[in-house]
């Protein structure tokens, strides 16, 4: 068996091609018969398996010959070949490429009837995903060539595990002004996202974790795997009930106290002042996950309790909902007395995140672009809102919307038994969408109920009314008059 990597050219020059330029190919020449029919039967492999997708750019035959050590009139007539079978297509000045009608051979499992088989998703209402398309990328691609230009040399070693002081400098700036936290840029610690923030602060917390009764059951399994047991708490109008936190037994309590995911709602006041209280009698910590505190739209937002003790309080952002789960980028405001041991915890570089993102964030900040993209996808997303109250008001009328002064979903309350229903009808529809009682703590005495948590902010613009008839019609009928 022959086997080389090619050196692709950008085109067929007639000269030698230059081993350090172009792209790399590789061919595998197996099997008995001639040099030509093996080349013809490898590439036929390469494009069957998906390997060389449809529009793929071959090198060029005189480039092909050189690094296989055969004639070139065999790679030719082997191009021709295919070619007319309909594998290639070759154009002057195009050069030889895979034909776009060409399509991936299938495995064999694959290509038998599937006796159940996902349906295609054509609506996507998953909650708490902002939109793609509306990622800022004139204004992120300004700051990146700013902050890259500007950036000093050890920005580009090993570095502070703290994160860049470029950007920690800024968010310190920004969450006071936005978010009325009181800290130094020395007391914030840059993660990947609130998961792995979470995670750090698994590795040094002790005892129980009191947590609401309705939340994400993927941060209770971060803290069941760091070895940390979830207490939770009553959830009603005014959030967290903290008065049964003592019974709890817990060390830290976990909250979302500036709206309340998933059923809505920032915390009540008496409440911030109830857990702050409870924190400075007992040692504990509150852990605040301010997700999406930045989208309130009836009034100003609610600010951060880390205000209210910053000694008693790890607060927790990134940039998730405000700009893209897709850059990573998080951050913890820790108490002074916590740094070192955070910090002890994330530990080896590979769990940094990338200088580069960091970097640009910070000048996205500084220079007034994040404030911009806030306050005009605050606007949009608070269209949508309207848009889907709306709506529902006009063809769903006896379904009642919850949790809509803030954030990028809302909660549908449905009649009692009628949620599984829902969530195949939505399905039929092409709907992707959450029902609410998987979000219920296992343990809660919480009573279980019935609704769907729809993210309004998913879908492109264009897309967002069709998304919103689709809901309309997975929805229950409205029950009957017993009379």
């Amino acid at each position: 068996m022959a086997e080389t990597w090619v050196n692709q050219q950008s085109q067929d020059t007639g000269t030698l091609p230059d081993q350090a330029a172009g792209t790399d190919l590789h061919l595998e020449l197996s099997g008995k018969g001639s040099l030509r029919g093996r080349l013809m039967h490898a590439l036929r492999e390469a494009i069957r398996s998906g390997r060389l997708a449809p529009g793929t750019r071959l090198p060029p035959y005189r480039s092909l010959a050189v690094d296989l050590g055969i004639a070139r009139n065999t790679v030719a007539d082997a191009y021709a070949e295919l070619v007319e079978e309909g594998w290639l297509t070759a154009r002057q000045g195009s050069g030889t490429r895979v034909a776009r009608r060409t399509a991936p051979l299938q495995p064999d499992h694959a290509r038998r009837p599937q006796r159940q088989t996902r349906r295609r998703v054509l609506h996507d209402l998953m909650p708490s995903s902002p939109d793609a398309s509306a990622f800022p990328r004139a204004a992120w691609l300004s700051s990146a060539r700013r902050a890259l230009a500007a950036a000093p040399n050890d920005a580009f070693g090993v570095g502070d595990p703290r994160g860049r002081p470029e950007l920690r400098e800024a968010l310190a700036e920004y969450v006071a002004r936005a978010r009325g936290v009181r800290t130094e840029p020395d007391r914030i610690v840059i993660c990947s996202g609130f998961a792995h923030g979470l995670r750090l602060l698994g590795s040094v917390l002790r005892g129980p974790v009191a947590v609401e009764s309705y939340g994400l059951h993927f941060h209770r399994g971060i803290l069941g795997e760091m070895g940390l047991p979830t207490a939770p708490l009553t959830v009603d109008s005014h959030g967290a009930r903290i008065d049964e936190v003592p019974d709890t037994g817990a060390k830290a309590v976990l909250l979302t106290p500036a709206h309340q995911f998933p059923t809505g709602g920032p915390l009540h006041p008496e409440r911030r002042a109830a857990v702050i209280d409870w924190a400075r009698s007992q040692g504990g910590l509150l852990v605040e996950d301010d997700y999406d505190g930045e989208f309130r739209y009836d009034r100003q937002p609610v600010g951060a309790v880390q205000g209210l003790d910053p000694d008693r309080v790890v607060y927790i952002g990134s940039t998730s909902k405000s700009l893209s789960p897709a850059l990573r980028l998080g951050w913890m405001v820790l108490p002074g007395w916590l740094v070192d041991d955070v910090l002890a915890a994330k530990g080896a570089r590979e769990m940094w995140s990338g200088v580069s993102d960091q970097l640009t964030l910070a000048d996205f900040i500084a220079g007034g672009s994040y404030d911009q993209h806030l306050r005009r996808m605050r606007q949009r997303y608070r269209r949508r809102r309207d848009l889907l109250v709306s709506t529902l008001a006009e063809r769903a009328p006896h379904i009642s919307v919850r949790g809509i002064a803030a954030g990028l979903h809302a909660v549908l309350e449905l009649p009692e038994n009628t949620e599984d229903a829902a969530l195949r009808a939505a399905r039929r529809q092409g709907l992707a969408l959450d029902g609410l009682r998987p979000y219920r703590h296992p343990d809660s005495t919480m009573p279980p109920r019935d609704g769907l948590v729809i993210g309004y902010g998913t879908p492109p613009e264009h897309a967002f009314a069709a998304a919103l008839d689709a809901l309309c019609l997975a929805l229950p009928d409205p029950p009957q008059d017993p009379r």
